[in-house]
């Protein structure tokens, strides 16, 4: 197995971020808060979301990688997400070239009326209800890079060392969505924030599929 370093923790995340489902929420969030005219209500609110969203992320990957540990397959894990990734990424390259036609790595149509529910209510209370919404129903997008993290963590010295990597991967994984709101608090019209996401999902999806697909290569055989 590979040791994990500080420059792989940071380059996965920072991959991971860029995820068009995370982006969509909070643009479409941010939309709605503008237009009734509060932006110190939107700041708060988008900060509630953003904070719950790398919260969520953050507990489930502790119980993960406890689970893990505890039952002593990391091993098995290791190999597991590695082929994983490989499927995953290659799912992702599907999407940019063949997109809508057969399974694909997004929020299910499903769950998007419960997700526009929360955004129309436009609290805060609704926020954290939000948050937990999407991250968990956004697993699918981006939960690839984050189990190929973890089974490399799963193998650390020790649990501190591990959740310290695992907490600065998670503020990286959130970064751009606090940046996108402090933007848009100090100016930026959103619907050119809303343009880019539609102009580059496609490449946001190229680059996740090469890197899962190099991960789980590079897990496996490297």
């Amino acid at each position: 197995m590979h040791n994990i370093t500080i420059p792989l923790i940071v380059g996965s995340a920072a991959i991971d971020s860029i995820n068009p489902c995370a982006f969509a929420v909070l643009i479409f969030l941010i939309l709605y808060l503008i237009a009734v005219k509060n932006k110190n209500k939107m700041l708060a609110i988008g900060l509630v979301y953003i904070f719950i969203v790398f919260l969520v992320y953050f507990l489930a990957g502790i119980g993960l990688l406890s689970f893990i540990q505890s039952v002593h397959v990391t091993k098995y894990f290791y190999y597991f997400t590695a082929v994983l990734a490989i499927i995953l990424g290659l799912i992702n390259l599907k999407d940019v070239f063949w997109s809508g036609n057969g399974m694909t790595l997004a929020i299910p149509d499903s769950k998007k009326a419960l997700i526009q529910k929360y955004i129309k209510k436009a609290t805060l209370p609704a926020a954290i209800v939000l948050g937990v919404l999407v991250a968990l129903f956004e697993l699918p997008c981006t939960g690839g890079v984050y189990l190929a993290v973890l089974s490399l963590l799963a193998d650390k010295n020790t649990w501190l060392q591990a959740v310290l990597y695992l907490l600065l991967y998670n503020l990286i994984f959130v970064l751009p969505l606090l940046i996108i709101l402090l933007a848009v608090y100090y100016g930026l019209p959103p619907e050119k924030v809303e343009a880019w996401r539609k102009e580059k999902k496609k490449w946001m999806r190229l680059v996740i599929g090469l890197v899962l697909i190099g991960l789980g290569i590079i897990m496996l055989f490297i």
